[in-house]
Order: structure tokens, then C-alpha cells, then sequence
């Protein structure tokens, strides 16, 4: 009885830890771990108290919410997520993608705007919450990668762009390349000229930081890791040097805008406002802004977690990060998601579990209580900075040639992507990749590839006749389908099959190679009986090779193979052997001489 009561209770906690996975790391918690995952959350949060700032500033919304962002938010997703080394938090394009959809129901500053970013970070989580329920993490799949580059390489320009009025000390505004342009010309005279100096000069350390500081430490005789992190902490620097200047200085009586008063709180727990209409313009940009953000978010995880030869669950990553963006969306905050930096420094610091991300948390919220004070003369530029330094390792520019030498439709697909983010904005951006995305795939599995094939000489193996020297027979014709078969493809193989039988008076069999085919479809079935009914009324036969299990049992449950004229053989060989000799009577001399020829080979 006892061992049966440690069975089910072992078997309650991993039901339970499917969806709480804390329930699981937390089970093998112990010193070791803890010790690693304070150092990781220390070096993290040093990090991401100024990004979490400037990202705020970003969004449009005031300094603080960057800091509840990255409070609560943690914490939930420590509780509901299966990475042990992703940082979620504020990030570069999801500010960007919540400026932009704020803008469009009301003006920065105003409470209206506020309120539209918290109803953002609470339908976004309520629709991750939902695809996480039900599964549909495949769906982020549908985003091609060269429309993600594309869109997030476009969107790091853009956010660069805008940020440069901070740099200038000038005012600018637009949502695409062409209104921040003009914008920032028509104020060009206006710039201040000591908010330049200290912009211009954050702007270079930060790059130094970047490239430089790591190797200057490691020739001072710091081993690698350290280095790294010491150098991960740069913005930090900039950001006190930058302080003292502005109080010692008096460099605010010049013009330099500062963060200014941060309120010294922890982050005000209410219900965002209710507008069903509203809710109803957000809603898409939403549904965007979730896509978007899932698809960077897993990316980063997997990428960490293969490293250490772990694996995440995307599904329950949906509800891990719905979850976050709930959370943020009653504590004051906004749209969240897994940024790539931070998670790096993370992963470098030594992160084990999730609990890093909970230290982290608390590291910020004791940062909102006890520095918040210090922070109010710290210079906009300094951020503004810190986010072109951030935002610029987004832009790839090696990708779009090396995907132009892959495939140029998918360099179509990408340069599509860049130029409408560019030119329209981030929003139709992201629709736009949406939609690139699906005709590509679409376009792809309606004409998929397929090929007569031969037998190579003295083996076993059938190749591409137009790739390989291979024999093949006159009354005999191979063909291999790569793809499985849908309504997408199914008039297309009904049109090749009947192209590749036109003129050919001595073909007698038609063999269909499936071993590439993992599902054949109402509508694909439908076809392969109207090819078969077709073939016989010229007095050809049609055969099947190499049909998988699960789909020769979905085709037993048709009457298909009742009214199949041919066979189904096990091999490509097996049908290649018994079709060779069959044949009619009157065969001229060569095509006897041939069939015996293949025989010999058999």
C-alpha cells in the first residue's frame, strides 16, 4: 500500500510539474545551485536596471515602468517556465511594437497611454496563456526565419533612428524610417550641443565596453568569464559617470534632459481599465506583439539550452511567458519577453534555474525602493545610448547575402519584410512577415518536388534520371514524390503525372515512390484515385512503393486500394523487379534486350 502511494504521488507531482515546473528544479535545489544562481542574478540585475530604463523610455512610458516590468513579471515566469537561463524582461522590439500601438489610441505622457500599454502586456499574456492551453506553440514555426531576421534586423534600425533625438537633444517622432527622418531634419538646428557631447560620448564607451574593455582585461592577466561580465556591465559606468557629471556640472542648467523624480515605490498592484472598444483596437496589435515575442523568446531558449544539452517545452514556454505578461499587466508594467542579451550574461554567469530570475526580481524591486533617487539626474542621452548600443547587435547584416545564395525566394521573402517595416512601420511590419511567411510555405507545398527515377547499376538504390546515370525502361516509369500529399499539392501531382505519360505509346506501368510521403489527405486521395481511373483508360497501370504504416492505414479505410489497378510493393526494387518483365507481347527486340539487361542486374 505504501509503495503504491508513493507511485501515485510520484506520479501527481510530474502531472503538477508539467505545468508548474518549478515543482521540478525546485526538488534538487540545494547550496551549490543557490550559490551560482545569486551570482548570475546579481550580474543580471546590475545589467538590466539601466536597460529596463531606457526600454521604458522606448515604449514611451515613464522610467518606472520599466522597473515594474522586471519585477513581477520575473517571478511569475521563475514559477511557469521550463528555461533555466532565460531573462525576461523589457526588450528592444517590443517596446518598440508597444510604442507604436499605444500611439495609435493616445498621446506618450498621457494616462490613456499608460493604460493602453498595461491592456497590451494583458491581452498579449491572456493569448499566449490560451495557445499555451491548447498547444499551439507550432504555430510560431509559421514565421520563417529569414522574416524574423528581416523584421528584427528592420526594427533595430528604426529604434537606433528614433533615439537619436535624445542624442541631438531635439524632438522627433514616427513610427517608420521616412517620418523619423524627416522629423529629425526639420529640428536639426535645434540640437543641444552639450546633450550631443554626452551622448556622443556614452555612445563611444558603450562601444569600447563592447569590443574592447574584454580584451584590455584579459591582456591585464582576468581569465575570460570574468572579463566577459565585468564587461556586460558597462552601461552601469556610463550611467554613474554620467550622474556625477549632471549633479556636479550642473549640466541641467545647459539644456540636458534627465530621467528626473522616480517614484520610490514597489509596483502598484489594479486591474488595467476596461474599453471593450478599446480592447478591441489592441487586440490585433496584441496577437502581434505575442507572435513576436514567443517566437524571439524560444529562439534564445533553445538556443541556451542546447548548449547545455537541455530542452525546453515551447508549449508550456507560452504559458511561462502568458503568464509574465499578466503579471505585468496587474503591477503596473508592460509587454514582456525574453531578451537575448540579458539571458546571454545569464547563461555566462552561471545560471542554473529559474530561481536566478526570481533573485533578479528581487534585486529590482529593492533597486525601485533604494536607488531610485540617485537615478533622477541620470542624462536621457546616456539611455539613449544605451539602447542604439543594444539594439544595433540586432541588425544582421550578413544574413540577407548569405540567404540570397541559398535561396532567393526566401531573400524575397526577407528584403519584403525589411523594406515595409522600414517604410510603413513595425506593425505592418510584422503583418506583413506574417503573411510572407504563409504564401512561401503555401507556394512551396503546392509545387513540391518530385522526380522520375532509375535504378543505379549493380545496387539497390533509385536516383534523379536528370542527376544521376541510372537505367530505366521503356514501358516502365519511376516517379518519387518528396512531399506529403494535400489539397495544396493535389491538382499539381494529378498535371505532373499526366505530363510525364503524354507521348509515351509504349508505357504499361506507372509506379508512385512514397517514401517521402508522411500523409496523403482527403483531397490528395481523391486525386490519386482520379490518376488511377485516368491511367486505366489508357491502359496503363498504377503501383504504389514504399507506402508508410500510418498511411497505408488511413488508405485501408478508403476503398483506394480496392480499385487500385496495380500493387503496393515493399521496396522501390521489389516493383522495379516484378515490373521489368512485365510486359506484352510484340515487344520490339531493344526493349526485350533492355528488360533482360535489367534483369541481369536484379
Amino acid at each position: 500500500m505504501i509503495t503504491t502511494q508513493k507511485i501515485e504521488a510520484g506520479k501527481s507531482r510530474l502531472s503538477l510539474a508539467r505545468y508548474f515546473p518549478i515543482l521540478d528544479w525546485g526538488a534538487r535545489y540545494n547550496r551549490d545551485i543557490l550559490t551560482s544562481d545569486l551570482v548570475a542574478a546579481l550580474i543580471v540585475t546590475i545589467m538590466l536596471i539601466p536597460q529596463s530604463l531606457a526600454y521604458a523610455l522606448l515604449a514611451g512610458l515613464p522610467a518606472q515602468v520599466g522597473l515594474y516590468a522586471s519585477i513581477l513579471p520575473i517571478l511569475a515566469y521563475a514559477i511557469f517556465g521550463t528555461s533555466s537561463t532565460l531573462a525576461v524582461g523589457p526588450v528592444a522590439v517590443i517596446s518598440l511594437m508597444t510604442a507604436a500601438a499605444a500611439g495609435q489610441v493616445a498621446a506618450q505622457g498621457s494616462p490613456e497611454y499608460i493604460a493602453a500599454a498595461l491592456i497590451l502586456a494583458l491581452l498579449s499574456g491572456a493569448t499566449l496563456m490560451v495557445m499555451g492551453l491548447l498547444k499551439l506553440g507550432f504555430l510560431a514555426n509559421l514565421l520563417s526565419h529569414p522574416v524574423v531576421s528581416g523584421f528584427i534586423s528592420a526594427s533595430g534600425i528604426i529604434i537606433a533612428t528614433s533615439q537619436f533625438k535624445h542624442i541631438l537633444g531635439i524632438s522627433a517622432s514616427g513610427e517608420s524610417m521616412p517620418r523619423l527622418l524627416d522629423t529629425l531634419y526639420a529640428n536639426i538646428l535645434d540640437l543641444n550641443v552639450t546633450t550631443l557631447i554626452i551622448g556622443l560620448a556614452s555612445m563611444a564607451f558603450l562601444f569600447w565596453v563592447r569590443k574592447g574593455l574584454k580584451p584590455l582585461l584579459i591582456g591585464l592577466g582576468l581569465s575570460q568569464r570574468p572579463a566577459d561580465l565585468i564587461a556586460k556591465a558597462g552601461p552601469v559606468v556610463a550611467v554613474i559617470i554620467s550622474i556625477l557629471a549632471v549633479v556636479i556640472l550642473d549640466l541641467a542648467e545647459y539644456g540636458v534632459k534627465t530621467v528626473g523624480i522616480i517614484p520610490t515605490s514597489l509596483p502598484p498592484i489594479s486591474a488595467p481599465m476596461f474599453d471593450a472598444q478599446l480592447w478591441q483596437e489592441l487586440a490585433i496589435p496584441a496577437l502581434l506583439i505575442s507572435i513576436i515575442g514567443f517566437v524571439e523568446s524560444v529562439s534564445v531558449a533553445q538556443t541556451l539550452a542546447a548548449k547545455r544539452r537541455q530542452r525546453i517545452d515551447p508549449d508550456q514556454e507560452l504559458i511561462g511567458l502568458g503568464s509574465a505578461n499578466l503579471a505585468a499587466a496587474f503591477s503596473g508594467g508592460y509587454p514582456v519577453t525574453g531578451g537575448f542579451a540579458r539571458s546571454v550574461v545569464n547563461f555566462d554567469a552561471g545560471a542554473e534555474t529559474p530561481a536566478a530570475g526570481a533573485f533578479t526580481a528581487v534585486g529590482i524591486a529593492l533597486a525601485a525602493l533604494f536607488l531610485t533617487p540617485f537615478l533622477a539626474s541620470l542624462p536621457i542621452a546616456v539611455l539613449a545610448a544605451t539602447i542604439i548600443v543594444a539594439v544595433l547587435s540586432l541588425v544582421d547584416l550578413k544574413t540577407p547575402f548569405i540567404i540570397w545564395r541559398y535561396s532567393k525566394s526566401d531573400f524575397s521573402a526577407m528584403a519584403a519584410t525589411i523594406l515595409i517595416t522600414l517604410i510603413l512601420g513595425v506593425e505592418s511590419g510584422v503583418i506583413a512577415g506574417v503573411l510572407l511567411s504563409l504564401a512561401l510555405f503555401l507556394w512551396r507545398s503546392s509545387r513540391p518536388h518530385a522526380a522520375v527515377v532509375g535504378r543505379v547499376p549493380g545496387t539497390e538504390h533509385f536516383r534523379n534520371i536528370e542527376r544521376h546515370k541510372v537505367i530505366t525502361l521503356p514501358h516502365l516509369l519511376m516517379i518519387r514524390i518528396d512531399e506529403s500529399l494535400t489539397y495544396l499539392n493535389a491538382r499539381w501531382l494529378e498535371e505532373y503525372v499526366l505530363e510525364k505519360i503524354a507521348g509515351r505509346d509504349e508505357l504499361r506501368h506507372v509506379v508512385l515512390m512514397c517514401s517521402a510521403i508522411n500523409a496523403i489527405d482527403a483531397s490528395a486521395l481523391e486525386s490519386l484515385e482520379a490518376i488511377n481511373h485516368r491511367l486505366s483508360d489508357a491502359g496503363i497501370t498504377l503501383h504504389l512503393s514504399e507506402v508508410k504504416g500510418p498511411v497505408m492505414d488511413r488508405l485501408k479505410r478508403s476503398t483506394f486500394l480496392d480499385d487500385l489497378t496495380g500493387d503496393i510493393f515493399l521496396s522501390q526494387d521489389k516493383a522495379f523487379a516484378d515490373l521489368a518483365v512485365r510486359t506484352e507481347d510484340g515487344d520490339s527486340p531493344q526493349q526485350t534486350g533492355d528488360i533482360w539487361q535489367a534483369r541481369g542486374l536484379i
